[in-house]
């Protein structure tokens, strides 16, 4: 079972993001308030959901949270600035747009550039812990997700509606037979072993 909260002495934001492996595309991220009681059952990681399930659970997320927000960062300032501060980039633009002020965060995984003065924790699998995260992650990657299925239709070649521009073996394929697209993170090597075949 999800928790509602990890500290309830300030009003807690739970941040993830969604599109760091990607080869193309953005990076998509989200910040989540929820009541420091709130619950819901079918509230998981986005990882361990369906697309439909994301779908349904969004508007709900959208309806029932304090605050949220999602934002991105480029194709073009992830190679400006790398994947890791855009990941983070991304988050902080979350909180900017958050319309109640987080007083703590909570982030999914091992690192977080700190955001203002607003004291953090970092949280390994904390999409699959805390119901704010788990919710940012949803967010993040539906909107994500979105991003690429309406931009897909200009670039067929490249699979962008199955793989929203993962590395999988058509996607890195079409990369090598067609060249690249403006979408493209021109810092990511297609042919780089260290990434995963997803």
């Amino acid at each position: 079972m999800l928790l509602s909260y990890y500290q309830e002495q300030w009003i807690e934001a739970g941040c993830d993001e969604a599109g760091r492996g990607c080869l193309a595309g953005p990076v998509f991220a989200a910040a989540v308030i929820f009541p420091t009681d709130y619950y819901h059952d079918l509230l998981n990681d986005s990882k361990q959901l369906s697309e439909k399930k994301r779908m349904i659970l969004r508007p709900i997320i959208e309806r029932e949270a304090l605050a949220f927000a999602v934002a991105s960062v480029s194709a073009e300032e992830i190679d400006r600035i790398n994947i890791h501060n855009a990941s983070y980039l991304a988050m902080h633009k979350a909180l900017d747009l958050l319309k109640t002020k987080a007083e703590y965060i909570i982030v999914d995984g091992n690192k977080f550039i700190p955001y203002q003065q607003i004291p953090h924790t970092c949280i390994v699998k904390g999409d699959g812990k805390y119901l704010s995260i788990a919710a940012a992650s949803i967010l993040a990657k539906t909107y994500r997700d979105e991003y690429m299925d309406n931009i897909a239709a200009d670039y067929p070649h490249y699979d962008w509606l199955n793989n929203k521009g993962y590395p999988t073996v058509k996607h890195r394929s079409a990369v090598l037979a067609h060249g690249s697209t403006p979408h493209h993170r021109k810092s990511f090597r297609i042919t780089d072993p260290q990434l995963k075949l997803f």
